[in-house]
């Protein structure tokens, strides 16, 4: 009946069925009213900071009130997508929830139990929380890599100690058999099964991401030194991370364990195919001398660090994104980590400013960085006196703008809200959310967007759109034309705003359509009229 929910539950166990069975109902009936409920509430604005408290106080099992939410989202069809747009959302924060306790806790252990493959899978979990990423799943394709090794290893040394079955749990002894080990793994990784460093595209977030460089077989120099790492340790060989700059590397004793001189280790580049590196080619590699400092090994914690700050640097590299969900996921990983960093908590407090969102939270990070940092009380009064302007403006919207075609100033709009549109000169394709009978935009907009070169310049109907690469768009209405191929706009908040799609335009769900109450009828006969040469 529940294949996905059979990890919850032991053959030896005794279950009554039936209570079972009525859990996960009223978990079900519990899920879809707050799903339905999310629409009015968070129409018109991001859904705030307190708006899952009612999850958080759930009173069903919390599996069950997901796998709700995982069946709203696999509805077949093109219908439900005000439905399953807010069981995202809600399945997105209830793991993120779960993962960061988490996180936390594998943080608290002693660092001789904080496995980087663990770490490094928690921080995939979290900046990919729909995906199905266990660390049970990838330590089992490490451990096939892992037994593709001792392949190798039993054709050149029968006899080799990391064939063992307790293999891992003893080091391996001399340099000569751990060499042996780092050859054949070499060979399986690079030549077998042609791993990489993804040069082509470095900045790809992809490559941070554990569960996809094992499927792409790519990454960077840190992702796949945690692989190379997880792999060595399992075979007897105690390679350490080494926070090297621009370049992480990893270091193997040649000298006396635990040895202080630099020179006592050969340096490993996961990066470069497994070469090893003496301490003058680790400067060539990057091109200039470093200090004694930057070759010393690392904690886990400091792993996970790096591997966040890269994902922080990818995120303000991504101007696609304008929900920048990247940044944010890895803003949170970082204060998860370093909870008083003034700057990570300056950076979110002005990221939450700047998407006008969560107004109250951003006041109590501002508190919190007042509290450390007495000396940032210009920036910090700054963004309070701002954010207490927009929490007075809020208070004051009363209900939303209703606009009726019928009224004479909108006369000249043409197209209607749903409707799959072409623009005329950059050639997107884009579904209308909303429209203006003149440009609304400010003066500065209007100059940078070159608006008064158009020929009716702003004194026409403009329109919101959402675009197919995910982006939202104002565009003037003598740029945008009816697509003659009517298909769906992979857009992330179409949801937001229709309920389905019918094959050639989109439903206004009921939100929008309080908005737009005569626009539905315009749609359908929009359509019928340019559709009905039979594609329809």
């Amino acid at each position: 009946r529940w294949p996905s929910l059979l990890k919850y539950y032991s053959h030896t166990d005794g279950v009554s069925w039936l209570e079972e069975y009525k859990a996960r109902h009223n978990a079900g009936l519990e899920a879809q009213r707050i799903v339905a409920s999310f629409s009015k509430r968070f129409f018109s604005e991001h859904v705030p900071c307190d708006g899952f408290s009612d999850i958080e106080t759930l009173g069903c099992p919390s599996h069950f009130f997901e796998d709700e939410l995982m069946c709203i989202l696999n509805m077949e069809g093109r219908k439900g997508l005000t439905w399953k747009y807010y069981a995202k959302k809600i399945l997105y924060f209830l793991r993120q929830q779960n993962i960061l306790k988490n996180l936390k806790e594998y943080l608290q252990r002693p660092t001789d139990r904080q496995s980087f493959l663990e770490g490094a899978v928690l921080i995939d979990q979290y900046c990919n929380p729909l995906s199905d990423i266990c660390l049970k799943s990838v330590q089992a394709q490490v451990d096939d890599i892992t037994d593709k090794v001792r392949k190798v290893l039993r054709t050149k040394n029968p006899r080799h100690p990391s064939l063992a079955s307790k293999a891992g749990e003893v080091p391996v002894p001399e340099v000569e058999l751990q060499r042996q080990v780092l050859d054949a793994m070499n060979c399986v990784l690079y030549e077998q099964l042609k791993y990489k460093g993804n040069e082509l595209d470095y900045y790809n977030s992809l490559n941070s991401y554990i569960h996809q460089v094992l499927i792409r077989r790519t990454g960077i120099p840190i992702s796949l030194s945690v692989l190379y790492l997880t792999i060595a340790r399992q075979l007897g060989v105690k390679l350490e991370p080494v926070n090297f700059p621009s370049h992480f590397l990893l270091r193997w004793c040649q000298g006396k364990e635990g040895s202080t001189d630099i020179f006592d280790y050969t340096y490993i580049d996961a990066f470069g195919k497994g070469k090893q590196l003496t301490v003058k080619e680790c400067e060539y590699l990057i091109g200039h001398h470093v200090t004694e400092e930057f070759y010393g090994v690392v904690t886990s914690k400091e792993v996970l660090q790096r591997m966040v700050g890269n994902l922080l640097n990818l995120g303000k590299r991504e101007s696609t994104d304008q929900s920048y969900q990247l940044l944010r996921d890895s803003l949170d990983l970082y204060l998860a980590m370093y909870p008083d960093n003034v700057q990570h908590l300056m950076l979110q407090a002005r990221l939450y400013f700047h998407l006008g969102i969560w107004p109250e939270k951003v006041l109590d990070i501002l508190q919190h960085i007042q509290a450390l940092d007495p000396s940032q009380h210009g920036a910090v009064g700054y963004l309070v006196q701002h954010t207490l302007e927009h929490i007075e403006r809020r208070k004051e919207e009363v209900g939303p703008e209703v606009k009726h075609r019928s009224d004479e100033k909108h006369k000249e709009v043409c197209f209607s809200i749903g409707l799959i549109m072409k623009h005329k000169r950059y050639g997107y394709n884009c579904v209308i959310y909303g429209w203006d009978p003149a440009c609304m935009m400010g003066h500065e907009w209007i100059r940078n967007m070159n608006v008064h070169s158009l020929p009716h310049g702003p004194h026409q109907p403009f329109y919101n759109v959402l675009v197919e690469d995910g982006s939202c768009r104002y565009a003037a209405q003598e740029n945008l034309e009816y697509n003659s191929e009517p298909r769906e706009i992979p857009h992330p908040d179409i949801g937001r705003y229709f309920s389905e799609f019918t094959g050639i335009h989109y439903l206004a769900n009921t939100e929008l359509e309080i908005r737009y109450p005569e626009d539905l009828e315009l749609t359908r006969a929009t359509v019928q009229k340019i559709y009905s040469s039979g594609k329809e």
